[in-house]
């Protein structure tokens, strides 16, 4: 039996970064059901409602990453052009 966490140890960083996950699991999880079952008078999963969900699946989870990515290109750029406003002007932190 694996030793479960108490709640209380778990700094809010790591809650809302699970939060997050679950947000998004709920989000995609119900997406890809509208988009895809259609078959409600059968209790096995169709191979096209199956193929549907895992493209439906794909799709977005590589849809994410790129905006991640872009997200932190952006950041980046921005950190940049920041740090070189900081040096022109001649005010270094520190």
């Amino acid at each position: 039996m694996a030793a479960q966490v108490p709640l209380d140890s778990l700094d809010k960083d790591q809650l809302k970064t699970f939060s997050d996950f679950l947000m998004s699991y709920n989000k995609l999880s119900e997406m890809c059901f509208i988009d895809c079952v259609s078959n409600f008078t059968d209790r096995t999963v169709r191979n096209e409602e199956e193929r549907c969900a895992l493209n439906c699946m794909e799709k977005y989870l590589k849809m994410n990453q790129r905006v991640s990515q872009r997200f932190q290109e952006y950041q980046m750029i921005a950190n940049e052009n920041a740090l070189a406003m900081v040096q022109k002007s001649g005010q270094l932190p520190g």
